[in-house]
């Protein structure tokens, strides 16, 4: 059984990082006016949106002390003393899960704001930043993970990619459809969870991988330029100006 200190602490993530994010993304996300017919400005650097990603890199590296009394290390006694066997691959899948309902959104009838050419582009610069910020910081901090099992824990992959993937899902379709950013860095925030719950990071290398792929992204959005198949984007509802 979980007890009640690890559940506080994992409550905490998963409502600290799901509710600022989601409550960021809605407030980047403006109609142009309450028609079925609108269009909605491609994303553009603003500072305020550097907020959020860059406080949780920084909240996460204020957590990552090596003390045996730290939050992380407190965090993995109390899992290993009540779950030690604990053990679920709902992660390595879930991960995955905001991109894929960026697609699959469309194809029932959903209408996101890129059209499907620049969107892709824009998810493989994303992916390209993620994984070349993540192994690099995994490469230099050389980090033992809770279970041993290797030293790659700093930071976690799955959680960078679930909340990369969690940006874009938001991005496109937070603009119309309200609910989606609270469900999309739902499923993120669920991920770095499970990474914890799971033994495979502590709680410091999911911070900061969230911030790591909500930044990503969001890079990925500010410096795109929307150069292909502009023939087809008067039927999505991004402005390109």
């Amino acid at each position: 059984m979980i007890t009640k200190s690890l559940k506080r602490y994992l409550f905490l993530l998963f409502t600290c990082i799901c509710g600022t994010a989601a409550l960021a993304q809605n407030a980047d996300s403006t109609l142009a006016n309450a028609n079925s017919t609108f269009k909605v400005k491609s994303l553009r650097y603003t500072f305020k949106q550097l907020i959020i990603p860059v406080s949780l890199v920084g909240i996460g590296f204020a957590v990552n002390g090596a003390g045996r009394e730290s939050i992380k290390n407190e965090i993995v006694e109390e899992r290993n003393e009540h779950i030690p066997h604990f053990r679920t691959r709902l992660d390595d899948y879930l991960q995955f899960s905001p991109l894929l309902l960026t697609y699959g959104f469309e194809a029932f009838g959903m209408k996101p704001k890129t059209e499907p050419v620049n969107r892709s582009v824009i998810l493989l610069k994303s992916e390209l930043l993620m994984m070349a910020a993540v192994t690099a910081l995994k490469t230099t901090s050389h980090t033992l993970r809770p279970d041993g099992s290797a030293h790659t824990s700093f930071p976690s992959g799955h959680t960078a990619e679930a909340f990369a993937g969690a940006v874009m899902l938001s991005e496109e379709y937070g603009y119309r459809y309200k609910w989606v950013p609270y469900v999309s860095y739902g499923l993120a925030s669920t991920v770095g969870a499970l990474r914890v719950i799971n033994n495979k990071h502590y709680i410091s290398d999911v911070i900061v991988a969230a911030g790591i792929g909500i930044l990503c992204t969001k890079i990925s959005y500010w410096t795109h330029r929307y150069k292909w198949n502009k023939h087809n984007s008067h039927n999505y509802h991004v402005e390109l100006n």
